[in-house]
């Protein structure tokens, strides 16, 4: 299991080292007061060559700057080995009311757009006071700064490149959580990832009242058994999390509790309304098998791109989970290859020219608007636009008797299932305590077998076929119950006898014979439906009546090669990822163990009730 949200500043598997360090920086600590008077803890580490200035590069994290004090060194810098030989000003800092430094520390800071005293503070506020304290007290800078970060740290990136500094000249947020309700990390489209959040909260959410140095071995939650479908089903109900094992001690879970619908304790946390304007050039970087924050790339670049049309704004996007590029050689995940390093292809060609332009004016700058992976070919492209300008839509319906076509269905139909919380789909086949990182390519013939997931399957493909941007699922549905979730999963049939590389993760570099028939899963979403016509006033599903339920999923870039089939799953649930749904019309944050029950779902596909599933495809 990987806690991949706890993403800490020293991200680097190809480490520079401490020698190294040592030889070449020259490390100090402040202490730097913001506009409140609190004080941010601030690790430097400026180069030892004093014949020239240099450049900062800003990491704002709220994990930790460890290690403290000025005679211990972390044994790499920056976002990457390249980047710390070519030497930069490397600045980290614990955000406010995390570790050492001081004030309240807020999950998800929400933006105050007008700030008419001293007292009106948020990451904006903190980063500008930060960077205009840098440029006037470092010696050697050159004053120019870029920000950085991969996750919560990507996040910070993000609202700190709004109202930015006059030497705030670029950004780069890397998998950044931008809205905690309806995409990234603890939720998706209302639906709460529980793993994800239990686990996390247990560790980081404990409360800390003074500035402190943490722990260097917290010791995990220890949950008794290596199996999550397991544990999470005999937690039970959400309110047992708090009642066994919280014990109140987790504030934000206790928000999280109270809070069910998309209110205004999540709204003032979507950082999205908030990116106009953007100064700063912005590279966001994310990955297509990132889990916990591949919907938070996506909204930080679409909406600068829409808000901040003057902005200098790029998309990286690779086959990656979260935070691969930064530390891994990228050529796998799970037992899919990807044919060669793309961790390092990025960090060499894409991320070390961004920062050497923009804060050294090395290089011509000339990165393309979206520098993109496209998994199935394996293979990086480049793009205008994204979605790509010459994309066309085309519907894949599904149809009778397992079926998906592109042309609709000609006759009244539909499918049916029940969905019995008490025996949930899994969401994985392999026992994890939570989601791996691998889940997100795992083959999906174990969920195929079973009963309670719709499975539909088009012809062999006689040609490639290439899909690219966001993806829409229209469902027509009908449940005995009054709520229950959709889960809609598109995936890549491999053919029964193919020459595909799978990889072996147990021998790296080595890979092992061909898997036929691997069920690739390419893209997986859930949507509660209480929330289908909005997520702030969710509606009860009228037994037996016909609703249509549709949400979008992430983007992607996919090739369906000749030979191979597309296939989509419809399930109603997907455990232990997401928590399960009682299938009545309630706050599920309140459930009971009486409270759920079983229900008949039925996917309709008719003329006059056709689900589809509408994608892009380019040549």
């Amino acid at each position: 299991m990987r806690l991949a949200l706890l993403v800490l500043t020293g991200f680097g598997l190809f480490a520079q080292g401490e020698k190294f360090i040592r030889a070449n920086y020259t490390k100090y600590e402040h202490r730097i007061a913001m506009r409140d008077g609190k004080r941010l803890f601030t690790s430097v580490y400026i180069p030892k060559d004093q014949s020239r200035t240099w450049p900062i590069l800003l990491n704002r994290t709220p994990y930790t700057v460890s290690p403290y004090g000025v005679d211990e060194y972390k044994k790499d810098l920056g976002p990457s080995t390249i980047l710390a030989r070519a030497k930069y000003i490397f600045v980290y800092q614990d955000v406010r009311g995390r570790n050492m430094s001081e004030g309240e520390f807020v999950n998800m800071t929400p933006h105050r757009a007008a700030k008419q005293s001293p007292q009106d503070i948020d990451e904006s506020s903190d980063t500008y006071d930060t960077i205009d304290w840098l440029v006037k007290n470092l010696p050697n800078n050159n004053g120019k700064v870029c920000t950085y970060g991969i996750s919560y740290p990507g996040f910070y990136t993000a609202a700190g490149m709004i109202d930015a500094h006059p030497a705030h000249v670029c950004a780069s947020p890397q998998a950044p959580i931008t809205d905690w309700f309806t995409g990234d990390d603890f939720h998706r489209n209302g639906a709460l990832y529980l793993p994800h959040a239990f686990n996390f909260l247990a560790g980081f959410g404990k409360p800390r009242p003074e500035p402190a140095v943490p722990p260097k071995n917290r010791e995990p939650f220890q949950h008794g058994t290596p199996d999550g479908y397991k544990f999470f089903l005999q937690l039970g109900p959400l309110y047992n999390a708090n009642e066994k094992y919280f014990k109140n001690s987790v504030a934000f879970w206790n928000d999280m509790m109270r809070h069910d619908t998309y209110d205004e304790f999540w709204q003032s946390r979507n950082l999205r309304p908030h990116l106009k304007a953007i100064k700063p050039a912005v590279m966001t970087v994310g990955g297509w098998f990132d889990t916990e924050n591949l919907y938070g790339a996506m909204q930080v670049f679409h909406n600068v791109e829409r808000q901040s049309p003057s902005t200098t704004n790029m998309l990286v996007m690779g086959p990656w989970y979260h935070g691969q590029w930064a530390r891994d050689n990228g050529d796998h995940l799970g037992y899919i290859s990807f044919d060669s390093r793309t961790g390092p292809y990025y960090r060499k060609n894409i991320e070390a020219p961004f920062f050497d332009y923009y804060l050294k004016g090395t290089g011509d700058g000339k990165l393309p608007k979206a520098h993109v992976f496209e998994t199935g070919a394996n293979q990086w492209r480049k793009f205008d636009t994204w979605p790509p300008k010459n994309a066309e839509s085309k519907t894949l319906f599904l149809n009778a008797n397992g079926t998906l076509t592109f042309a609709a269905p000609s006759a009244a139909g539909h499918d049916e299932f029940i969905s019995d919380p008490a025996k949930p789909v899994p969401s994985q086949q392999d026992i994890a305590i939570g989601m791996t990182r691998e889940h997100m390519v795992d083959d999906q013939r174990f969920a195929a077998s079973r009963t309670d997931v719709l499975t539909y399957q088009s012809e062999i493909l006689e040609t490639d076929l290439t899909i690219a941007g966001p993806i829409l699922n229209s469902l027509f549905v009908s449940t005995t119950g009054t709520d229950a979730d959709w889960i809609v999963k598109l995936i890549d049939v491999f053919p029964d006898a193919i020459a595909t590389k799978v990889y072996d993760g147990s021998k790296p570099e080595t890979r092992r014979p061909p898997q036929a028939g691997y069920q690739m899963l390419v893209r997986g979403e859930v949507f509660r439906g209480k929330f289908r016509n909005s997520l702030s006033k969710p509606e009860p599903f009228t037994p037996g009546q016909i609703a249509k339920v549709e949400y979008g999923m992430n983007d992607i870039l996919h090739t369906f090669r000749r030979g191979h089939r597309i296939m989509i799953q419809v399930q109603s649930s997907w455990f232990p990822i997401v928590d399960r749904n009682p299938q009545k019309f309630m706050n599920i944050n309140e459930a009971r163990e009486a409270d759920f029950q079983k229900a008949a779902h039925r996917v309709y596909r008719q003329p006059n009730a056709a689900s589809k599933v509408t994608v892009r495809t380019i040549p």
